[in-house]
């Protein structure tokens, strides 16, 4: 499976986060998987080409020439698609891949799983979205995206639209068991 990781690139972040990237990294590469993700050298996202480059893994990047620019880019992943704006990076993340994988992250992450939560939501993507709550990092969003449930913003289908993993062990059985998205889901309001 190809497995699009969407990730932080802050170098400020807890060592805990770096060290459950590793492990979840490692356990996907181990497992035949590939990874595509947001080009960069620095804190998850560094983490992750780091980790997957050093147990031979397939990595392919996909970068904007702005960061490119600024040497965000990770120099050690030969496989980068630049590209010219977030827009298309974003497109391309869902075009070469087959799964969604949310680690902790800042708001362009956050960005990212939301946009990708709505277009399964409106059946425009069947992509299965796993979002690794290391460290309880998404607890307060969870909440939320089950209050818009229980209070009918979305109806009883949409705590389908994801699956939460705690621990990086968890991923595999969470890639083995992740379904696409029916094709006859209702585009009604509340489904």
């Amino acid at each position: 499976m190809k497995v699009c990781v969407y990730c932080a690139s802050s170098k400020l972040i807890p060592q805990s986060y770096l060290d459950q990237t590793a492990i979840l990294t490692r356990l996907m590469v181990e497992n035949g998987h590939h990874i595509v993700y947001g080009g960069g050298s620095r804190g998850l996202m560094g983490q992750v080409a780091d980790t997957c480059l050093s147990n031979s893994g397939k990595i392919m990047g996909i970068i904007p020439g702005f960061m490119k620019e600024v040497e965000w880019d990770h120099k050690g992943v030969e496989d980068m698609i630049i590209v010219e704006d977030m827009a298309e990076r974003k497109s391309l993340f869902l075009e070469h891949s087959d799964i969604l994988l949310t680690l902790p992250g800042g708001v362009g992450t956050l960005e990212e799983l939301s946009e990708a939560l709505s277009s399964k939501r409106l059946s425009l993507i069947k992509h299965p979205i796993i979002i690794a709550n290391f460290d309880g990092f998404y607890d307060e969003f969870l909440v939320y995206l089950n209050k818009m449930v229980d209070e009918r913003f979305m109806g009883e289908q949409g705590r389908d639209l994801w699956i939460e993993i705690k621990k990086p062990e968890e991923i595999i059985d969470a890639i083995n068991n992740a379904q696409p998205w029916p094709d006859n889901v209702p585009k009604t309001e509340s489904f």
